[in-house]
């Protein structure tokens, strides 16, 4: 344990694109298997909230534990004032609210700076180290300790030999130079970096390695967050109804590849908030699903049939493409029915404003 850590309350906050309340679940899970901490409610990452945990915040937490939203540039810098971080962590920076930064990733890594300029100078940041837009940071000028996790490149916390299963992932990572084996009820590459980012920091705190697993096996999962289940007719199906970025969407994409099935659906929605480059953002969604050889493509809400038109024009056949507009889902539906066999694994994602929940529902009724 850092010997700086051993006497102060360590007050954590984690930030990124993508990947904050399943960070925060882990590291408050990981803590709980000793201490009693206080833990922001998931998706409570507004400045307001921060203003709402100072109130509840007392002196029987060991440690505190938040994460910290943010849609416009300053927000990060107001939620440092309220609640000053010692221990940081950047999930990642990808294009969520780009369109409030002039479609400009430098500005929300800019303004995802604001976390490690806001937080305790002499305090522990960790980044990820293979997401090549945190380069972007501004973390030349830190003064504290630095520490960056990873799956494909050599960095401090290091993942390797990915293991994918129906029930999650598992891998192997040194801890003091010791190699231990970890599992995570999650799928999906980038859940693994959340998990990487709780246990560096785990360790940071003097967590040991059994502590850890304990932790991450206890994790709470957020609902429709790449639920996988089986169905009757060893029929997959794939819930990711909450949000729906692009980072996110191929990601989701990858666990469909990666989990077994004769033929892989996928079922997306439209991606809100990137303004004039609505088209170019969908189409590039597109050809990701043609690169990864998805079988049919279902897409949902009116700016998705530019995801289609993406996957057409990467070769995709254009007689497994299948589209419709928003208020059509019963349609969608009634087409998944039909066309859905034994045997095939389906994907459907979204942002919870597009209810394709319904369809994860209707789904279950009919083949569960």
């Amino acid at each position: 344990m850092d010997k700086d850590f051993s006497v102060e309350r360590p007050i954590i906050a984690v930030t990124g694109s993508s990947g904050k309340t399943t960070t925060k679940s882990f590291i408050a899970s990981i803590l709980r298997t000793r201490w009693i901490i206080f833990e922001s409610s998931d998706y409570w990452n507004r400045t307001d909230h921060t203003e709402k945990h100072q109130d509840e915040i007392n002196f029987i937490h060991r440690a505190i534990v938040l994460e910290y939203g943010m849609a416009f540039p300053g927000v990060i810098q107001k939620h440092c004032k309220i609640i000053q971080p010692n221990i940081g962590a950047i999930t990642n920076i990808g294009t969520a609210h780009i369109g409030n930064f002039n479609g400009d990733i430098r500005g929300i890594a800019a303004a995802k700076s604001e976390l490690i300029k806001g937080m305790d100078r002499d305090g522990h940041l960790f980044l990820n180290g293979d997401d090549k837009n945190s380069k972007l940071l501004h973390s030349k000028n830190f003064k504290g300790v630095l520490k960056k996790v990873s799956i494909h490149s050599p960095s401090d916390y290091q993942a390797k030999n990915l293991r994918y299963s129906v029930e999650g992932i598992s891998f192997d990572l040194k801890l003091s130079g010791k190699s231990h084996t970890f599992s995570i009820p999650y799928h999906g590459e980038f859940y693994v970096y959340n998990a990487l980012l709780a246990i560096a920091i785990s360790d940071l705190l003097g967590f040991k390695p059994e502590e850890i697993k304990q932790g991450l096996n206890e994790v709470k999962k957020p609902k429709h967050r790449l639920d996988v289940m089986q169905l009757k007719s060893n029929i997959t199906l794939i819930d990711d109804t909450v949000h729906a970025f692009p980072d996110a969407m191929k990601g989701a994409l990858d666990v469909l590849t990666k989990l077994e099935g004769e033929k892989k659906v996928a079922v997306l929605g439209s991606m809100a908030g990137f303004g004039d480059k609505h088209e170019a953002v969908h189409k590039e969604i597109g050809r990701y699903v043609a690169e990864k050889k998805i079988d049919y493509l279902f897409t949902y809400g009116n700016l998705s049939k530019n995801i289609g038109a993406g996957a057409r024009e990467a070769g995709m056949n254009k007689q497994r493409i299948f589209h419709f507009n928003r208020h059509y889902m019963n349609e969608l539906n009634a087409k998944l029915e039909k066309i859905i066999q034994p045997n095939w694994t389906i994907l459907i994602k979204g942002a919870s404003g597009l209810e394709m929940v319904d369809t994860v529902e209707y789904c279950k009724k009919i083949f569960g």
